[in-house]
C-alpha cells in the first residue's frame, strides 16, 4: 500500500528520503511517533465524520426510497390491472 501511496504522489526514492530527513530535524526521533499517533487520531476522527455523515444521508432519504417504493408498486398493480383485468 505505501508503494502505491508514494506512485500515487509521483515521488522518488531520493524524495521519499529526503522527505524523511527534514520531518526527523524538525521533530526529533522521539518526536516521530507522537506525529503520527496524533495523524492516525486524525485520520481516524475524519473517517468517524465521514461515515456519521453519509449514515445521516442515508436514514434522511430511507423515507423518500420507501415512498417511492410504494409508489412503484402501486404502478405496478395499475399496469396488472390494465393487462390483465379482472374477471
Amino acid at each position: 500500500m505505501n508503494a502505491l501511496f508514494f506512485l500515487f504522489l509521483n515521488l522518488g526514492g531520493g524524495e521519499v528520503v529526503v522527505i524523511v530527513l527534514v520531518i526527523l530535524l524538525l521533530f526529533g526521533g522521539k518526536g516521530v511517533p507522537n506525529l503520527a499517533k496524533a495523524l492516525g487520531k486524525g485520520l481516524r476522527e475524519f473517517k468517524d465524520a465521514a461515515n456519521g455523515i453519509q449514515k445521516d444521508i442515508q436514514e434522511s432519504t430511507g423515507g423518500i426510497t420507501h415512498t417511492i417504493q410504494e409508489h412503484i408498486q402501486e404502478v405496478k398493480k395499475e399496469m396488472d390491472n390494465i393487462h390483465n383485468p379482472e374477471k
